[in-house]
């Protein structure tokens, strides 16, 4: 619940151009993944026999920190990326093969 929460918050925000604005909305597709992995993990828990529900709902937790963690790094990525864009194009951006924002 808390990861849907917080996907819908990260997606409701207003877009903005900064890298920290990018970065929240970007991140917030793996947090509604994980959120449905771990709803289809309880409900799967619910009904199946007490033997196999707790192996299911482990996986489905281990799968549901795993997309968020991936989902995370590659946000990482991508705002290391172009804030090393960014930096490389101080001063003139006609020496830049870089898009300058």
């Amino acid at each position: 619940m808390l990861l849907a929460v917080l996907g819908l918050w990260s997606l409701a925000r207003p877009a903005s151009s900064d890298t920290t604005g990018l970065v929240m909305r970007s991140v917030a597709p793996p947090q509604l993944a994980a959120a449905v992995t771990l709803a289809a993990g309880g409900t799967v828990a619910l009904a199946a026999p007490q033997s196999t529900a707790l192996s299911v709902l482990c996986v489905c937790i281990v799968g549901a920190v795993g997309t968020v963690a991936a989902g995370s790094w590659q946000t990482a990525r991508y705002a290391l990326r172009r804030e090393a864009a960014a930096a490389s194009c101080v001063g003139g951006c006609a020496a830049c093969t870089l898009a300058c924002r």
